[in-house]
C-alpha cells in the first residue's frame, strides 16, 4: 500500500505542471524549494531535538551565494558548493552554543543569530546591495538543456529534492539518525550508552543548515530577484511552522507542512474574500492546540481508532 502511495504521489508530481499556468507551477517551484529546507529544520530540530529559529537565515545566505555568483557568470554549480559548504560550516558553529544551553534559551542565541544576518544583508552594500536587491538572476542550463521555462525549472527543482529526500531517507535510517534520535530523546542517557552527544549536535545543526542554503541557491534564480526583507525571522518562523504543522520528527512531515504553507493559502485565497489568513491562522491554531504532533499525528490516531 505505501509502495502505491508512493506511486501515485511522484506521478502527481511529474504531472502536475502540464495541467497549470505559469503561477501554478511557480507554486509548486516554491513548495519543492520550502520542502527542501523544511527538510533541514526537521533534521535539526525533529530529529536531533535543537531549537532553531535561524533555517531562514541559510536560505538567504544559499541565495545571496548564487545571486551573487550566477550575475557574474559563475555556474550554478559552483554556487551550489560554496552555499552547502558555507552553510555547513556557520551551522556547524552555531551548533556550539547548542552544546552549552537547550530549549528557549538556544531559540534566543539562534534568533540572535538571524538578526545578525538580516542586518548585513540589508545594510553591507558594497557585497549584497541592500535594500535595493540583486536583479536578473539566471536559470541555469544543464548539459545544453535550458530551465528558463517555468516547467524545466520546476523539473530541475524536483529533481534536487529527490536527491535531498533520498540523502535523508538513508541519513536517517543510518547510525547517524538513530544517534540523532538519542540525543532528542534524552541527551544524559544517549551520553552514558556512548553516543558522542557533542559531535551528533553539531552534525544536526550543520546538515541542517546546509540543506538551508541549498534551498537558497535554488530560490534565487525561481525569483529571479532577491532582497533581504525576503530573508527575515518571517520566513524562518514560517519554516518552523511547516515543520510543527506537518508532524516533526517525521519523513514526511516537511511534504506535507510546506503544501499546507505554501499551496493552501493561494487555494483559500480564492475562495474566501480577503479572510483566508484569519481561516489559515485559525486552523493551525486548533490543529497545534488538540493535536501537537501535527497533520501526521493526527491521520495516525485517526487511523488507530
Amino acid at each position: 500500500m505505501k509502495k502505491f502511495l508512493f506511486s501515485v504521489f511522484v506521478i502527481a508530481l511529474i504531472a502536475a505542471p502540464f495541467g497549470l499556468k505559469p503561477y501554478g507551477i511557480y507554486l509548486l517551484s516554491l513548495w519543492v524549494v520550502m520542502t527542501i529546507a523544511a527538510i533541514g529544520l526537521n533534521l535539526t530540530l525533529g530529529y536531533a531535538g535543537q531549537i532553531s529559529l535561524a533555517q531562514g537565515s541559510f536560505v538567504g545566505i544559499g541565495a545571496y551565494a548564487a545571486a551573487l555568483l550566477t550575475t557574474t557568470g559563475w555556474p550554478l554549480w559552483l554556487a551550489f558548493l560554496l552555499a552547502s559548504a558555507l552553510s555547513l560550516v556557520i551551522g556547524w558553529v552555531l551548533g556550539y552554543p547548542a552544546l552549552r544551553v537547550q530549549h528557549h534559551y538556544l531559540a534566543f542565541v539562534t534568533l540572535a543569530f538571524a538578526t545578525l544576518v538580516f542586518l548585513v544583508l540589508r545594510n553591507e552594500e558594497w557585497l549584497t546591495k541592500g535594500v535595493y536587491g540583486i536583479t536578473g538572476i539566471p536559470r541555469p542550463v544543464l548539459f545544453g538543456w535550458p530551465t528558463k521555462g517555468p516547467i524545466p525549472f520546476y523539473f530541475f527543482c524536483l529533481g534536487v529534492l529527490a536527491l535531498v529526500s533520498g540523502g535523508t531517507w538513508w541519513l536517517v535510517r543510518s547510525p547517524w539518525g538513530r544517534a540523532f534520535t538519542a540525543l532528542r530523546e534524552n541527551a544524559i542517557r544517549a551520553d552514558s550508552l556512548g553516543v558522542d552527544t557533542r559531535r551528533y549536535t553539531l552534525m544536526a545543526f550543520a546538515i541542517g543548515s546546509a540543506l538551508g542554503g541549498i534551498a537558497g541557491v535554488l530560490y534565487a534564480p525561481l525569483i529571479q530577484f532577491i532582497e533581504p526583507n525576503a530573508f527575515n525571522l518571517n520566513l524562518s518562523l514560517n519554516l518552523l511552522l511547516m515543520v510543527m504543522v506537518g508532524g516533526s520528527g517525521s519523513f514526511l512531515g516537511p511534504f506535507l507542512g510546506a503544501a499546507v504553507s505554501v499551496l493552501l493559502p493561494e487555494w483559500m485565497r480564492f475562495g474566501s474574500e480577503g479572510l483566508y489568513l484569519i481561516f489559515y491562522g485559525a486552523a493551525v491554531m486548533v490543529l497545534m492546540a488538540f493535536c501537537p504532533s501535527g497533520l501526521l499525528g493526527l491521520a495516525e490516531r485517526v487511523f488507530r481508532r
